[in-house]
């Protein structure tokens, strides 16, 4: 681990957010979104942990406690915000979460723009929006969205095996997947609004 960077403020030691002498809240740094949240760089962790971290992080840094100090700790504490609340949203999503662990270990996922080539995921997408596509009443097109959820917690399942087995190639197909069901959950949302009761 790099040791802190001297205060911008007085050259004085710091924690990496806050300096020892002076007090001054330090730019951010870059690192990785486990780290900042002080979380083991891991698909599975606790997540009453993770929101305790995060609650603290704000309380320290929400920029209402710099409103009295210099242009530069605002800025720094509008920046650790902004850092801290993306850090937040990618840890509590299992997707986001994945690509982010598959990206950090050096798997570039395909976007959204390019086309999946895995035929079974592929498949079991359109049979999936065939089944909403037939689905006229609400309750049935729940019945289809319970359904895709219930996998959808399998494959999180699946993830967190794959990525405590360190397979890659495996938690990659199993992001993919979950990327198509929660796309396919957006979907029946939609149109279980819009059905007849």
């Amino acid at each position: 681990m790099t040791a802190a960077a001297p205060c911008w403020s007085c050259g004085g030691a710091t924690d990496g957010l806050f300096c020892a002498q002076c007090n001054a809240l330090q730019p951010p740094q870059p690192t990785d979104l486990f780290a900042r949240l002080g979380i083991p760089a891991a698909f599975e962790f606790d997540g009453a942990l993770l929101e305790r971290r995060y609650f603290e992080l704000q309380r320290k840094l929400h920029p209402d406690k710099f409103a009295s100090r210099g242009p530069k700790e605002r800025e720094y504490s509008l920046q650790h915000t902004a850092n801290l609340n993306e850090a937040h949203k990618v840890m509590r999503s299992p997707l986001l979460r994945a690509e982010y662990l598959l990206r950090h270990r050096g798997h570039q996922m395909p976007d959204g723009e390019h086309t999946v080539a895995d035929p079974e995921i592929l498949m079991h997408a359109m049979e999936m929006r065939e089944a909403l596509a037939d689905a006229t009443s609400r309750a049935e097109v729940e019945a289809v969205a319970v359904q895709a959820r219930g996998e959808a917690n399998t494959v999180i399942e699946q993830l967190a095996a794959a990525f405590a087995e360190n397979n890659l190639p495996a938690a990659e197909r199993l992001a993919l997947r979950l990327r198509y069901l929660e796309k396919f959950a957006d979907e029946a949302r939609d149109k279980r609004v819009r059905a007849s009761a």
